[in-house]
């Protein structure tokens, strides 16, 4: 299945705390002067216009990064802030980053990219904005596994599917397992909705038991329209860098005041 849009979602709830955790990883991986590697499962079309009819349709831009921005969940200083200015310096005030272009801001020249994406439109914008990456239009379990582990070794893993297939909740921690056994040093995260009907609890569990020394973030939120199932963002992250853990906090309480 390949019908999942996210510019009718980019720049929501979920992506603020996925973003700012990104953003913080990242932030501090590149301050150490060694290479490392960047890769991604689900990379979407990696830049949003939030003045657009699909996030005008669900306002969920206006609730999330927007409002963040207006109330300043997001200190002068926090990364993901710092990428977002120049990203909007060069693409225009409602330009909002997909991960591939957050990871953009930090990466530098001696990193390696890649970036998968199997819907072909996503694709295809994709590679307008992803020169920096090797890009990859295939299945992104597949890429990471022919990929871990990586060259240079350090490095990050994003793990971000849309969760159309109710079997990827099943499926997910076997993939995670494979890849942490072949890239034992990587920083592998996992993002996932948390939804009403708790469908994503045996899967977190399941990663869990098997990496108990794992950051689990999770954060809840209003459902962005009557009926909406999801209320809340979650993300699961081994081997997670020096520092999340407070900043996991820190966004706890701020989704914890909404």
């Amino acid at each position: 299945m390949l019908s999942y849009q996210h510019a009718y979602h980019a720049g929501n709830l979920a992506d603020l705390h996925k973003h700012a955790l990104l953003a913080s990883m990242l932030d501090y991986l590149t301050a150490k002067p060694k290479p490392l590697s960047y890769l991604e499962t689900h990379a979407g079309r990696g830049l949003y216009d939030l003045s657009g009819p699909e996030s005008a349709r669900t306002g969920e831009a206006a609730a999330g990064i927007t409002r963040a921005l207006a109330q300043d969940w997001l200190p002068e200083n926090h990364p993901l802030r710092q990428a977002l200015e120049q990203i909007r310096a060069l693409h225009g005030p409602h330009a909002y980053p997909g991960s591939p272009l957050i990871a953009r801001h930090f990466l530098r020249p001696e990193d390696e990219a890649h970036l998968a994406e199997l819907h072909p439109a996503e694709h295809a914008a994709l590679a307008r904005v992803a020169g920096f990456a090797h890009l990859h239009r295939q299945d992104g379990f597949q890429m990471a596994n022919a990929l871990c582990p990586p060259t240079p070794r350090r490095g990050l893993l994003l793990i971000d599917p849309s969760y159309e297939v109710k079997a990827d909740y099943d499926s997910v921690p076997r993939h995670i397992a494979r890849l942490a056994r072949k890239w034992n040093v990587g920083v592998i995260a996992l993002w996932y909705p948390l939804l009403l009907d708790g469908r994503q609890r045996p899967m977190v569990q399941a990663l869990l038991r098997g990496h108990p020394e794992a950051l689990l973030s999770e954060v809840r939120f209003p459902p962005a329209r009557p009926g909406h199932g999801m209320v809340g963002s979650g993300m699961v992250v081994i081997n997670p860098p020096y520092g999340l853990e407070e900043e996991a906090g820190r966004l706890g309480g701020v989704f914890a005041a909404l």
